[in-house]
């Protein structure tokens, strides 16, 4: 089974050709991109091209079709307007990042209510080969245009579980996103495989599913847990938001762990609204049976407030920030 996906293939260009003007061109444009040796599929009224026909095409088009008529798509993705397609042009950068794997895991920790560390959050961090930094904020979107967010996953997954494999005692939260998995058995096959190989104990490892509440394929989701749990695997959720909001649909999906987004978090020993929004959420995690953890600490008045509330797992600044080394916990916190 071949998996273009999750490797950094060739990419696939769809486009399709309406109106009168833009059909009446469809030969010429064949035999434009043949002279051209550039290879093209013809399917009634759309054009199957890899990268270098889809670029030479737009110049075709701009200069003698009409633009507005024509749509593309990326492996049988959704339509978009053939305007949008130098966006997947621009952002190529990706696929370097991805097949050299341009990237490290810092660490942050996560501690128990006694200081302790109990585990470690793995954040991956992106470099040009140059060194230059790529923040999360263009690296994602990035991956996200040029339709690579499955590769991109796949290599952080993997890069994670090296990083935790230096860990002693202590937990690894690995982020994933779920939309990014298509099949549990297959695309998460690399990386339990390399877990093994590097002799990790699958009960190190904690899977945190990205922007639980923007997940909508519950079925999908609840497949991916599964085979997590087969395999030994814990898995936190992230923020519980509304499409988790009734007991019997987080009782069916078990998570070992679930995460009280830092929104609630800062500022909660002083607001009253977060206050309430805080102990629903520890009342929610513990009928459930999941460790309640609050994420994005940053002041000893809200974690005071907290811990005395009943939860038992804390991450943020006040602990510590993301780091290339494993960080102890410096200083009294109590």
């Amino acid at each position: 089974m071949d998996c273009n996906n999750c490797s950094v293939a060739e990419l696939k260009f769809d486009i399709k050709l309406e109106g009168e003007t833009n059909l009446s061109m469809m030969d010429k444009v064949v035999n434009h991109l043949a002279r051209r040796d550039m290879e093209s599929t013809r399917k009634d009224n759309r054009l199957l091209l890899k990268e270098a026909g889809a670029k030479e095409f737009l110049d075709f088009c701009r200069h003698l079709m009409e633009p507005e008529q024509v749509q593309f798509r990326l492996d049988k993705g959704a339509w978009q307007s053939i305007g949008e397609i130098d966006q997947v042009f621009t952002v190529e950068w990706i696929d370097d990042v991805i097949r050299k794997e341009l990237l490290v895991c810092h660490y942050q920790p996560i501690v128990r209510a006694n200081g302790e560390i109990f585990a470690y959050e793995m954040l991956a961090r992106f470099h040009r080969e140059d060194g230059s930094v790529i923040y999360p904020n263009e690296i994602f979107p990035a991956a996200k245009i040029r339709g690579r967010l499955y590769a991109l996953d796949r290599v952080c997954r993997m890069a994670a579980v090296r990083h935790a494999a230096v860990l002693k005692d202590v937990k690894a939260f690995i982020n994933f996103i779920p939309t990014s998995i298509y099949s549990p058995e297959f695309c998460l096959r690399s990386t339990t495989s390399l877990a093994q190989e590097l002799g990790v104990d699958p009960r190190q490892l904690v899977f945190e599913v990205v922007e639980t509440e923007k997940v909508d394929d519950i079925d999908h989701l609840r497949e991916i847990l599964s085979f997590y749990k087969k395999k030994g695997f814990q898995y936190a959720l992230d923020d519980v938001g509304e499409g988790y909001s009734t007991i019997e649909l987080l009782a069916d999906l078990k998570p070992h762990y679930m995460k009280l987004d830092m929104q609630y978090v800062q500022g909660v020993a002083e607001d009253k609204e977060k206050q309430q929004t805080a102990l629903r959420f520890l009342e929610k995690a513990l009928e459930v049976g999941s460790v309640p953890l609050a994420e994005g600490v940053e002041t000893k008045e809200d974690w005071k407030w907290l811990r005395e509330r009943g939860y038992e797992l804390f991450q943020g600044y006040y602990f510590g920030k993301p780091s290339k080394d494993p960080q102890e916990i410096e200083g009294v916190l109590i």
